[in-house]
């Protein structure tokens, strides 16, 4: 049996387990196009359709029981219903919903976020990591007073920020400059030649959906000494990765940029996204300014997502369980790792911490052109064993791990992945 066989065959027998899925998925679609909302979600035949979740478990519409290592794109550290946050929510719910005012939270949450990450001087928030870096990059244009962007290929910020195979029809319309992820020499030429025009360039230090691929620490230096030298900003995309330490990968690479934007978990599972950094450049949205420019957002500052947001990060995710949790998945990644050495398979997992995701690949994955030289039937057919074992995981290949993961859950995956191993050797030889 070659791959192309294998996946249609994997594809059959995932058709046929999940007929609730496919009748969820058919029915969604007389008001959805192609049933999808979240584009991420999507893949054939039909995607799961998803009941209910508790600790680090889901269940789906035809009672099928998983191991939750998708972590909702890190959106999910805390699990499906920690008890902590879960009061937290309550006790907003029961102090009344779209309140028409500033709250008693707010101001608290946004200084536990800059405690956490002391870039951060001031910050403001938003409804989602899209919107935090629609809005940095923004004010980056007005206070350098300069026009053009420097992105990455294969990097992302959000649904109108995608840039893999160079750009998205659907992106905001920037006067981009597209560079090379982790090419020290290309994109110091780059700086160069656009240094007059330049307002500033924003990366992730570690690309997620792209693959979990590591900026190199020289990388991330150089770009906060040519920004500097040049005068435009250097924006972190911390929206997946601040959850990487205490204070974010930023701490972990001793970089202090000059903007942030966050999102994902730090909102305690709600709708969350904030920006902020230098003092001077925040202080242009003071609203006692003449010259103030203007930030709305009916539900920027909702009680249900101030409430679980300050909670969550100074009550569940403290510097000590950033710590914990993080080691876990250092430790679980390199013993996956380990296991792939073993079987002498063209199978590697990228990342750091509680952030990795698999690429089928003998060959070193430093940018998305590397990651997009690896098997494409190997990890489709991947995602299915995975499945069927009882492991959810992201399409794309990417695992994130949660609070609630432990020793059995890892156990767990590492026993799927050796069987994958096993079982699919003759598919794995020759391959990457």
């Amino acid at each position: 049996m070659d791959r192309q066989q294998a996946v249609a065959d994997a594809r059959r027998r995932y058709a046929d387990k999940n007929p609730a899925s496919r009748e969820r998925f058919e029915a969604a679609q007389a008001a959805l196009p192609g049933g999808n909302t979240r584009t991420v979600l999507f893949h054939e035949p039909f995607p799961l359709g998803i009941v209910r979740g508790d600790g680090c478990r889901i269940w789906d519409a035809d009672g099928h029981e998983y191991v939750n290592l998708v972590g909702e794109y890190t959106a999910g550290l805390f699990g499906h219903s920690n008890p902590v946050i879960l009061a937290a929510v309550r006790r907003a719910l029961d102090g009344g919903l779209s309140l028409s005012g500033h709250t008693m939270v707010e101001g608290p949450f946004a200084r536990a976020v800059s405690a956490r990450f002391p870039s951060m001087e001031l910050l403001r928030f938003t409804n989602s990591g899209t919107e935090a870096n629609l809005l940095a990059i923004s004010v980056g244009r007005i206070f350098t007073k300069r026009s053009k962007v420097m992105v990455f290929n294969g990097g992302y910020h959000g649904a109108v920020f995608g840039f893999a195979g160079g750009g998205s029809p659907i992106n905001a319309p920037f006067d981009y400059v597209l560079a090379p992820y982790n090419d020290m020499a290309g994109t110091r030429a780059l700086i160069e030649q656009h240094a007059a025009d330049l307002a500033l360039v924003i990366l992730e230090p570690m690309m997620g959906g792209g693959g979990c691929i590591i900026a190199a620490p020289e990388f991330l230096a150089m770009l906060r000494a040519e920004t500097t030298k040049v005068g435009a900003l250097l924006i972190l995309d911390e929206v997946m990765t601040s959850r990487l330490s205490p204070g974010g990968l930023q701490a972990v690479r001793g970089i202090k940029p000059d903007l942030t934007t966050l999102g994902k978990y730090i909102g305690g599972g709600m709708s969350f996204g904030a920006f902020g950094g230098r003092a001077e450049i925040m202080d242009l949205f003071d609203p006692r300014r003449p010259d103030a420019l203007p930030h709305a957002g009916t539900f920027n500052n909702n009680v249900l997502t101030m409430s679980a947001g300050l909670t969550g990060l100074t009550e569940v995710y403290t510097p000590d369980a950033a710590r914990a949790l993080n080691a876990r998945g250092d430790a679980l990644r390199e013993r996956l790792n380990a296991l792939c050495r073993k079987h002498d398979a063209p199978m590697q997992f990228t990342g750091i911490g509680s952030m990795f995701a698999v690429h089928f690949t003998r060959d070193p994955v430093r940018s998305p052109a590397d990651a997009a030289k690896g098997d494409a039937k190997l990890k489709e057919l991947f995602f299915f064993d995975m499945l069927a074992a009882g492991i959810w995981l992201a399409r794309r290949g990417m695992f994130t791990l949660c609070l609630p993961i432990g020793d059995a859950e890892c156990d767990r995956l590492a026993g799927a992945v050796d069987e994958f191993l096993s079982s699919r050797r003759s598919l794995l030889a020759g391959a990457g």
